[in-house]
């Protein structure tokens, strides 16, 4: 949905390219109002993906434009047949009667405009959803008889970015956390003469919830926005359309290796994760509240039960399917600008880390009914 300056045979020319409907108003009015309209006269040529009334209405405004300056308006192409139903249309609004004085007023009716705005886009982004991971489902199953559609070595090179190269962050953000929550902790529980109980808040916090989230909150950041970033690149550069011409599957070659790296590599990050975290917590242990290692490992050991380090490790993949499904769908999204580039790239990251965040609300609604 976009308009752009061509030539045809010297003569400049506005092509009207894209979706010209009720959900990409807003912004086909911008560019509408903010074209300039050539002084020779204003030229068309439509190359249009879908058409309604709101994108007829925004063209005819268009002409409008040019004929209130008094300039020609031409059509090179077949000029769009909703284009004359508007005209039919505006012709009989001028001649019908004025609105009653008690009509309702438009101001009334912008906020079930916004409703209706949003429920347009958000039913748009559902199905959108819901097709991305048909076909990944698809692709994933048509590889299953045939291991070499996998791409392992992509694979293998997912697991090595995402996952060894994040290491030392992850590694880093995981031990500061944890001496945090034991000094915090230490302190708060002195009051009542409780302070060997840290090892107990450590141990849980850690392993339960704090190991995996802040893996997740960190791989989000740094390759949830990768993702976008590289596949909204490729997308500008038409890559992904070159790919579909010699016949390739962009699921298969960019999504799906993507998507089983990061379910391979989020676990093993958490591990790093909860093994830095505890280690934090044992040193900030010996340090303030003057508990010994080997005490401290006793403790912990007391305070797991045993499903503690899995109910943290479960979430892992989840967490990287929900990051790697978004890095992924967004940057497919990419058209046009390196603009849309940056805030698909922007999006992705916002979006991974609250659905991340709204899985592990489930996750813990979950494993409290069932008592795990």
């Amino acid at each position: 949905m976009t308009i752009a300056v061509e030539d045809l045979n010297g003569v400049p020319v506005l092509a009207v390219l894209g979706r010209w409907t009720a959900a990409e108003a807003a912004q086909c009015f911008d560019w509408v109002e903010t074209t300039s309209i050539p002084a020779g006269g204003l030229t068309l040529v439509a190359r249009i993906d879908a058409l309604d009334l709101t994108g007829a209405y925004l063209l005819r405004r268009l002409e409008r434009r040019a004929e209130e300056a008094g300039l020609s308006v031409r059509w090179s192409s077949p000029r769009p047949e909703l284009l004359g139903f508007t005209d039919t249309l505006n012709a009989e609004v001028c001649a019908a009667q004025p609105l009653p004085a008690d009509a309702m007023p438009v101001g009334a009716l912008l906020p079930l405009d916004r409703l209706g705005r949003w429920a347009v886009h958000g039913g748009d982004a559902a199905r959108g959803v819901i097709d991305f991971l048909g076909r990944i489902y698809a692709v994933a199953g048509g590889a299953i008889g045939h291991p070499k559609r996998l791409r392992p070595r992509s694979i293998l090179r997912q697991v090595y970015e995402t996952g060894l190269q994040a290491v030392p962050i992850v590694a880093l953000i995981a031990f500061l956390i944890s001496v945090i929550v034991a000094y915090i902790g230490a302190q708060q529980l002195r009051q009542f003469g409780a302070q060997p109980f840290v090892v107990d808040l450590v141990t849980i916090a850690v392993l339960r919830e704090l190991g995996v989230l802040l893996t997740a909150i960190i791989v989000a950041g740094r390759s949830g926005s990768a993702f976008a970033a590289e596949i909204g690149a490729m997308k500008l550069n038409e890559e992904v359309d070159a790919l579909r011409a010699i016949g390739l599957n962009p699921i298969e070659l960019l999504v799906l290796p993507r998507v089983l790296g990061l379910i391979i590599a989020l676990p093993l990050l958490t591990i790093v994760a909860d093994a830095m975290g505890l280690a934090g917590g044992a040193m900030l242990s010996w340090l303030i509240v003057d508990i010994p290692f080997n005490q401290f490992l006793v403790r912990m050991q007391e305070a797991m039960a045993p499903t503690t380090f899995w109910a943290g490790l479960i979430k892992a993949p989840v967490f990287a399917f929900l990051i790697a499904l978004i890095g992924t769908f967004r940057g497919l999204q990419v058209r046009e600008t390196s603009r849309e580039l940056g805030r698909l790239t922007t999006v992705a990251v916002v979006q991974s880390i609250f659905l991340v965040l709204l899985a592990d609300a489930l996750f813990a609604v979950i494993f409290w009914e069932i008592d795990f």
